[in-house]
């Protein structure tokens, strides 16, 4: 599956994308580079509309995870909106179980997600 990435909006401070479709481990640098172009050292809020995302794999996870760091690191922020119940589900298992180490591989972490977004 192929992932899309919109810019719904940018302001000197503000980053609103929309995502659309897959975002796993053949996906996430379009991701990444987008943000990697579009988030300027003003930016203080980058904000992800999810209503058409359908899945997400612990590699699409992690580009969450640095662009929150990124903005901690600068006093911002990052918003989530309109998540699709699987890919909520993912989200909150991984802030459940933040320190534990409970798969054996990224592959068995992946597919253990994607069966809550069948």
């Amino acid at each position: 599956m192929s992932l899309d990435v919109t810019v719904l909006e940018q302001t000197d401070t503000c980053l609103r994308l929309s995502l659309q479709g897959s975002l796993d481990s053949d996906t996430y640098p379009l991701l990444e580079n987008r943000l990697d172009e579009l988030m300027t050292e003003r930016i203080q809020l980058v904000a992800f509309d999810l209503q058409a995302l359908d899945f997400i794999s612990s590699a699409g996870l992690r580009v969450f995870f640095a662009t929150v760091k990124k903005m901690k690191a600068r006093g911002g922020r990052v918003a989530v909106s309109h998540m699709q119940p699987g890919v909520r589900k993912v989200f909150d298992i991984v802030k459940a179980l933040p320190d534990l180490s409970v798969f054996a591989s990224v592959e068995e972490m992946d597919e253990y997600l994607a069966s809550f977004q069948k």
